[in-house]
């Protein structure tokens, strides 16, 4: 197994840890991992890469290791979160940004409003949201007020093959090593007795901010960046969030240079459930060595 490394930052007020693999002074990757999801994740992929990459990857805000946000969390900390981690994080500009499902749309954005930053954008499986109609607004604020008024408890697990039992049940193409492996990484002791996930149980609240299709797509198009995006055959996940066909093509086509792949024998997780595809296919698409400017 390749060996990773944490060290942990101030970034904007919050302890952010930040895992690593490889040489520093090698090229980089910078991946962004998805909701109630952590940077260990990426091991599997780090493990299968051929080049001697120097990968930074951060717990994001609430998750991991990284410290839980106490008024909540907005998407736009996110995407500040990360401007903060490039800077502080002795990150070289421009970046070769990858990132799953949730980071995936915060790499997007930020390839929008920094272009000039981001030399290669790699998307796993992420479209962004259906668009939001403004008279769920309402309702949305009431539901959000009544979660703020209720505890919050993170659900509870006696052991980590319990645990691991879990992930292999969300994710049957999960094999029993890498279950144990994320559990060992996914869990936290619970001082009432056996353990609880490391995700901030206030992720699963309701977010009272509709989401603007409309605007995401403004940032895509000031990316410059050229784009890869890694999809399953299987679009279960997107049509289930309510993109349609309509909605994907539009937002495809916001992108200067983009190109798509399709990998089969995979869902959501491609980076857990085909690595070894997801690490080649990154490989073909960004050359290994330091990237340059950005026209």
């Amino acid at each position: 197994m390749t060996p990773s490394r944490g060290r942990y930052l101030d970034v904007r007020g919050l302890r952010y840890h930040l895992r690593e693999w490889g040489p520093a002074g090698a090229p980089q990757l910078l991946m962004l991992h998805g909701w109630m999801d952590l940077s260990a994740s990426f091991q599997f992929v780090v493990e299968r890469l051929h080049h001697e990459w120097h990968v930074i990857a951060p717990d994001w805000r609430g998750f991991g290791r990284s410290a839980r946000a106490p008024g909540g969390y907005w998407f736009p900390d996110y995407l500040a979160d990360l401007d903060a981690i490039v800077r502080a994080a002795g990150v070289d500009c421009p970046i070769n940004l990858i990132g799953h499902s949730m980071g995936g749309n915060v790499a997007a954005l930020y390839a929008g409003v920094r272009p000039r930053s981001v030399a290669r954008l790699v998307l796993l499986d992420a479209f962004g949201l259906a668009d939001r109609a403004p008279d769920e607004a309402p309702g949305r604020y009431r539901k959000w007020l009544d979660q703020l008024a209720r505890d919050s408890r993170p659900r509870r697990y006696e052991s980590a093959e319990s645990f691991a039992d879990r992930l292999q049940q969300d994710d049957p193409r999960l094999d029993r090593r890498q279950a144990l492996q994320l559990a060992a990484e996914m869990l936290v002791d619970n001082p009432a007795g056996g353990y609880v996930g490391h995700g901030d149980p206030r992720h699963r609240d309701v977010n009272p901010v509709l989401y603007r299709r409309a605007e995401a797509m403004a940032c895509w198009r000031q990316v410059r960046a050229p784009v890869l995006s890694l999809l399953p055959q299987d679009d279960d996940l997107r049509r289930r969030l309510g993109v349609d066909d309509e909605a994907c093509a539009a937002g495809r086509a916001c992108f200067r240079d983009f190109r798509e792949i399709r990998l089969t024998d995979t869902g959501h997780n491609l980076h857990r459930d085909v690595p070894a595809a997801v690490a080649a296919a990154i490989e073909d698409f960004v050359p290994f060595g330091r990237a340059g400017a950005v026209p």
